[in-house]
């Protein structure tokens, strides 16, 4: 199994988005890239920890490749928009993905370049290709939040 971490806005929808992909064997949400450990989502929110919302997913590769994964991500928001995804605004929702190793740097990199040069966008791409950094799960009220609410 491999692993994959994305920021794009409110993780909930995202996750949502990730754990229909066949391959996808396990998501958390959580919180990544700030300097506060082990942070709560109100701290989160506060925009003081500069963590942002992000998804991290577990695949097998035999099935999917990091490759169709970046083609989700950026269908599912909108990279052109700094720190926000539609009605959020905070850094904690900026357009991000955390990679673990070089293939999947370069990967990541190639795909926002291509995306940026398509001109299917009006605005530059402004999604951070940054190192994975610890990721703290979040509370297990955010876990799986849209299939628990839709299945009420």
């Amino acid at each position: 199994m491999a692993q994959a971490m994305f920021g794009a806005g409110c993780f909930w929808g995202v996750q949502d988005a990730f754990e229909k992909l066949d391959g996808v064997e396990e998501t958390q949400v959580g919180y990544s890239g700030g300097k506060t450990d082990n942070p709560t989502y109100r701290q989160v929110c506060s925009g003081d920890t500069g963590h942002v919302e992000v998804v991290r997913v577990v695949f097998d590769e035999g099935k999917i490749g990091f490759g169709e994964l970046l083609a989700c991500f950026f269908e599912i928001h909108d990279p052109t928009t700094l720190n926000r995804q539609g009605p959020d605004v905070g850094d904690q929702y900026r357009s991000v993905i955390f990679y673990y190793d070089d293939k999947q740097k370069e990967l990541a990199q190639a795909a926002r370049k291509e995306l940026d040069e398509s001109g299917e966008l009006k605005r530059p791409v402004v999604t951070a290709v940054e190192p994975a950094q610890t990721f703290w799960i979040a509370e297990d009220y955010h876990q799986h939040y849209h299939q628990r609410q839709c299945s009420i």
